[in-house]
């Protein structure tokens, strides 16, 4: 089990910084997209590749440590097969042309979710390119693929039976946070979801307890680095608080200011 670097916002009180730290993406609307132009369904997912090229150079250019993409939820199975089969192979080819991109730009790649029903050819090609990557430190970049909010807790707490099987006194949650998938990164500071839609459908659901919501119209591959500087702007106008009262923070403010 990985060591956890970072706090919970549910027992300690993380820094807020005027940029996020950590951004994390539900990626919606790439089908709508299409449909409006007469297109299929998968050209909205193809052309949503460009937006995450847009995204995450503007993250490094503006300071931010982390970025999480919703890619595939372990719900997008339901999916008609051949939109799946496109996902996957768009998945693979993806990685095999922009690692050496990410890697020349000093960017880690972290891909979380459950993995088995993934074809070994992918799984070989996500441990290679995590592993190619994993000296770089300008941003890291977490791909969620076949993932979902429900089944991270789930296996944190399985990890943890299997590891400690003598234990009879439950799991403290220091503990169940080290055993999730992303215990290697902070919680997120800003959590965007694109499409019009304004729900977290089971993505991070411990890690976005204290996380900024914020939601737009725009459909993924309309999304660019304008659209993410409004997020952020929106995200910089909001009081964390993180349980305190507006006058606490005003009081601590004062306190640094004459420090």
């Amino acid at each position: 089990m990985a060591e956890r670097k970072y706090a919970s916002s549910t027992r300690d009180i993380p820094e807020v910084s005027a940029v996020p730290r950590h951004i994390a993406i539900i990626m919606d609307g790439n089908g709508r997209w299409a449909r409006k132009r007469y297109m299929p369904r998968v050209a909205g997912h193809a052309r949503g590749l460009e937006s995450v090229r847009a995204v995450v150079k503007a993250c490094v250019e503006r300071g931010v440590e982390y970025l999480t993409l919703f890619a595939f939820s372990s719900e997008n199975w339901r999916r008609p097969q051949d939109e799946v089969s496109f996902l996957m192979q768009l998945f693979m080819k993806a990685l095999r042309k922009e690692v050496a991109r990410l890697d020349h730009n000093e960017i880690r790649l972290r891909v979380i979710g459950d993995m088995t029903r993934f074809d070994p050819e992918l799984v070989r090609i996500i441990r290679e390119s995590e592993e190619k990557t994993a000296g770089n430190t300008k941003l890291t970049l977490c791909i969620a693929a076949n993932y979902g909010g429900r089944w991270d807790i789930a296996n944190a707490v399985s990890e943890l039976m299997r590891s400690q099987p003598e234990r009879r006194d439950g799991f403290s949650e220091d503990e169940i946070a080290d055993a999730l998938s992303m215990s290697f990164a902070p919680e997120p500071d800003l959590f965007i979801r694109t499409g019009g839609e304004k729900r977290i459908s089971n993505f991070l659901l411990w890690q976005l307890a204290y996380t900024e919501f914020y939601f737009t119209d725009a459909l993924w591959p309309d999304f660019d680095a304008d659209a993410l500087d409004q997020a952020i702007e929106s995200y910089r106008s909001r009081e964390r608080r993180f349980g305190r009262t507006s006058d606490q923070l005003v009081e601590r403010s004062a306190q640094e200011r004459h420090a």
